[in-house]
């Protein structure tokens, strides 16, 4: 979704309230030490009146109060500084929150088939370019107009037809500069992180499919493919650097002649000690406004980022969460009459399952029928176009998320591992299981052996994505989980599919003997995992037979 730049920075802006004091802080420190630096010039033309006779002010007190503004010159700046920055940082690890609970909310549905590669681009340097926004934009923003307003009455006590003048020019800089390159600059920014992100993803496919690239022979072509992509995003960081010199150059140039266009004026309206402090007086005036002329072009990139982490946080999720129902308790689940497509591909069709509390349910089909489909609407990952999945006699569109997932256990055919100990990884099913509890499930899923005989046990780390154990050991970590976590409804897809015959049994032998407690939905197309169920539906094409 395409915002404006003014909304972006609306939206953003919002965002500062819980930080509010902070940031009127640092306005009043900023625009205190603008005001300080520009003072300190005009005391320099008090100071020309005095020697030429034309002021009562004594050298002495003029440089004393010099000497003063440039000591609080440094010490405001510093402050103005500290204050933005800690909104910025302080900002960023609550939009890094903001954004971690809009993708848990938006997972998995809306995030099957997103270039992850993309999102952690988004997360991590899109997010870290909004410091630039909040550090260095809204408080230069507040002080820009505010110094401009008190500077327009010291000008135009000297003159009004200067005061006037002076304001005209501000506005030219500080406004019609920036709206100027903003256009200019068009899409640029959006381009160059959309792009960046593709190049993010892009080299994390790589690394994770590396062994491939190296069997086929494909590295030259690989690395050919990145220098393409990065020499494009090489030109769009050229492009939009030159416009930044250009903004820098016209501005330049215009507060150049703005300033003879002043001293010309200043001659012909008014006195030569009135002049001379007006002139002093507007010369110096340009830093802050000169600071938003620079937003022209650098916001574009902030403005793309800060629309990219937008659009995560305002879209919609496809299933939301259920909360403020009463808990229930599990006493079986079923399917009824269940159609589903993702998108225009049908892949269910009236599909009915009745799982039965304390029985062993077995779906069995050929690859690409709908099993796993199935699970997903059961853990109400997905929600069903037609018909009902019911938990309890309680359709599970009006069961709290919480209780549903906690009455339910899933164990997809890929076990994710994070890049951590194996003790974590399976906690991660039940944060305060016993040491008991833990070898307990270990042993129902035929790893706990396989566990002690590591280097450090538990504690041994399975490395990236797991990639230092086989998908067996993955996958009887998987179940692991599932028996950790205790749930009376355990969902399973292609449990054993990457088991030899020994592991299978044993785990098979668990199932059977937890299944009187439990209710299990299995979903295989070995003969042998079918053989301890209870009931079997074939699934053919999305139907049920």
């Amino acid at each position: 979704m395409k915002r404006s730049g003014f909304t972006v920075m609306r939206k953003l802006a919002g965002l500062i309230r819980p930080l509010s004091s902070y940031m009127v802080l640092a306005v009043t420190l900023g625009l205190a030490g603008n005001l300080a630096a520009s003072f300190i010039t005009i005391l320099g033309g008090y100071g020309i009146l005095s020697v030429l006779k034309m002021s009562g002010i004594s050298l002495v007190v003029l440089f004393v109060s010099a000497i003063v503004l440039a000591v609080l010159r440094g010490i405001l700046r510093y402050g103005e500084q500290a204050c933005n920055h800690y909104i910025a940082f302080r900002l960023l690890a609550l939009i890094r929150d903001k954004v971690f609970t809009a993708l848990r909310k938006l997972a998995p549905a809306k995030l099957d088939g997103k270039a992850k590669g993309d999102l952690i681009s988004v997360i991590t340097s899109d997010t870290e370019l909004l410091e630039v926004f909040y550090a260095h934009t809204v408080s230069p923003i507040c002080i820009a107009i505010l110094y401009s307003l008190v500077m327009f009455a010291f000008i135009g006590s000297q003159a009004i037809v200067l005061g006037m003048y002076a304001l005209v020019c501000w506005m030219i800089i500080g406004i019609a500069m920036p709206v100027f390159i903003s256009r200019l600059s068009k899409d640029d920014g959006m381009q160059y992180r959309s792009k960046a992100g593709k190049l993010s993803g892009f080299v994390l496919e790589n690394l994770r499919g590396m062994d491939e690239i190296l069997q086929y022979g494909m590295g030259r072509e690989r690395i050919a493919k990145m220098e393409t992509m990065s020499d494009d995003l090489n030109h769009d960081n050229y492009r939009m650097k030159m416009k930044t010199g250009l903004n820098t150059t016209l501005s330049n140039v215009l507060i150049l002649l703005m300033d003879v266009g002043m001293l010309i004026i200043a001659i012909h309206v008014t006195d030569f000690s009135h002049a001379l402090i007006a002139v002093l007086a507007f010369m110096s005036s340009f830093g802050p406004v000169t600071a938003l002329a620079a937003l022209g072009s650098t916001l574009q990139n902030t403005f793309a980022a800060g629309n990219r982490i937008l659009d995560i946080l305002e879209e919609d999720p496809v299933v939301k969460e259920i909360e403020g129902q009463k808990d229930i308790v599990f006493q079986g689940a079923k399917a009824e009459h269940v159609s589903f497509a993702y998108g225009e591909e049908k892949v269910l069709e009236n599909v009915s399952v009745d799982a039965k509390h304390g029985k062993i349910i077995g779906i069995h089909g050929r690859s690409g029928s709908g099993k796993s489909t199935l699970l997903k609407l059961f853990m109400r990952f997905y929600e069903t176009d037609k018909g009902q999945i019911t938990v309890s006699e309680e359709n599970v569109n009006a069961i709290n998320t919480a209780n549903l997932r906690d009455m339910e256990s899933f164990v997809s055919q890929s076990t994710y591992l994070y890049h951590d100990s194996i003790r974590n990884n399976l906690l991660l099913a039940k944060p305060d299981a016993t040491e008991e509890e833990l070898y307990k499930a270990c042993r129902k899923a035929s790893i706990h052996d396989f566990i002690l005989s590591l280097p450090h046990g538990y504690d041994t780390e399975v490395g990236e994505l797991g990639d230092t154990l086989s998908g067996g050991e993955r996958q009887r970590l998987g179940l692991a989980r599932a028996f950790l976590h205790d749930a009376d409804f355990i969902l399973l897809d292609e449990p054993t599919s990457n088991l030899d015959s020994l592991n299978e049994a044993v785990i098979l032998k668990s199932l059977h003997e937890e299944h009187e407690n439990k209710t299990v939905l299995l979903v295989s197309h070995r003969p042998s995992t079918m053989a301890i169920t209870d009931v079997v539906y074939s699934v053919e094409n999305g139907r049920m037979s």
